[in-house]
């Protein structure tokens, strides 16, 4: 007997006639699921390793002008296979209840003038640290934020945090800094590292994210996520090191976000906008880094600037500093509704961007939320291509955070 869930969906202004559940029974009455010509089993107990009810409800976005809708976890999964991106906003409701206010005084950004210091820093990256904690945090089974794993991944990756900082930063740069999980309900935590500004009165943060989390098709098998998004989360981390190394003191705060779960619905996130928000926190510039590894063959090399749902003045702000700092161009492209960590904060009325590893057509769709998104599946996954994108970074923060 087959059974299937009809919910017709209208995702960018297209009304989806196939339903996202596609759950059926065997013939010995086990429940299974195909997603991309796949048969999975569908477990009836829980899983060793994982906490995930499959039949859970959540109250899920899927475009700013439609009204939510519940589906349980499993549509949720059903539906990310199905190429549809998401809020899952059960417990993120009052995201967004005064951005009005912050869309209407908007900020303004300066002229480039860090030249010699952002050159200076950038001189000093390299692909050697990216690539030995990229070697390690892409070797987790799984880094699913609703896995043992997946804590065991968080941990490792704030235990490297607090290591850089105690390497790399001076005495007087220490007591600038803050390092801090941000708790979830799941277990795995969201990590935020701050760098205070010199002036007290310059409360206007400026903030660099990529997601920690990692996730396969059917999220109990293996999901190594290098390029997605581990290659954003070292990338930042290379960054941040550069800065310390470089005794960067800031006049505005500058902080460095690894987000929990963002292959949930942008959960992670969507809690860390929102308190944000709810405390009343200035935000001056959010830049957002997924997947900066790959170049696919016969392409340009070049950085994706994502153009849609995002701050425009940010973007062209963005736009410049590759120009400027990088030794590659740059490609407007787009990526639609809810599709990576910078969504919450817009969402919420702040500035905010995305950067990507090319052209969205070109990224690398083939491997992701696959057990081959791995650092060794082709020489296409590119550490110099990451450097470009941690050269950004530190330009990003220099530039803004004075």
């Amino acid at each position: 007997m087959r059974t299937s869930l009809l919910l017709l969906l209208s995702f960018s202004g297209i009304t989806l006639s196939k339903p996202i559940s596609q759950v059926f029974y065997d013939a010995g009455s086990n429940r299974q699921v195909v997603m991309q010509g796949q048969v999975f089993d569908v477990p009836s107990n829980p899983q060793p390793g994982f906490n995930l009810n499959l039949d859970e409800l959540r109250l899920v976005q899927l475009s700013e002008d439609q009204e939510p809708v519940w589906m349980t976890e499993l549509e949720k999964i059903e539906a990310k296979a199905k190429g549809l991106r998401f809020f899952d906003i059960t417990d993120n409701r009052n995201l967004g209840s005064s951005a009005d206010f912050r869309v209407a005084t908007k900020a303004s950004y300066p002229p480039l003038s860090a030249h010699e210091q952002v050159t200076k820093v950038i001189k000093t990256l390299s692909t050697e640290g990216p690539r030995a904690n990229l070697e390690k945090f892409s070797s987790f089974r799984t880094r699913y934020y609703r896995s043992e794993t997946g804590k065991e991944s968080q941990q490792w990756l704030l235990s490297k945090i607090n290591e850089v900082t105690a390497d790399f930063a001076s005495p007087s740069l220490k007591s600038l800094i803050s390092i801090d999980e941000f708790h979830h309900p799941w277990g795995q935590h969201s990590i935020i590292v701050r760098i205070n500004g010199s002036d007290a009165a310059n409360d206007q943060i400026v903030i660099l994210g990529a997601h920690q989390d990692s996730t396969n098709l059917w999220p109990f098998l293996a999901a190594p996520g290098a390029d997605d998004d581990g290659s954003g989360s070292v990338t930042i981390l290379e960054s941040y090191r550069a800065l310390l190394a470089s005794d960067f003191q800031p006049i505005r705060p500058v902080e460095f976000h690894w987000y929990s779960a963002e292959e949930g619905g942008l959960l992670g996130s969507q809690a860390i906008a929102q308190h944000y928000e709810a405390k009343g926190l200035k935000v001056y510039a959010m830049s957002q880094y997924d997947m900066t590894a790959w170049v696919k063959r016969g392409t340009v090399e070049e950085v994706g600037v994502i153009v849609d749902y995002v701050d425009s003045a940010l973007t062209e702000f963005n736009k410049g500093l590759i120009t400027e700092y990088l030794d590659i161009p740059f490609v407007e492209t787009k990526c639609g509704y809810a599709c990576s960590d910078h969504a919450p904060w817009s969402k919420a009325g702040y500035p905010s961007i995305f950067t990507i590893e090319g052209a969205f057509e070109n990224s690398n769709h083939r491997n992701i939320h696959t057990a081959n998104d791995r650092i060794d599946i082709s020489d296409e996954f590119s550490f110099s291509h990451m450097l470009e994108f941690s050269k950004l970074a530190v330009a990003f923060a220099i530039e803004l955070g004075g």
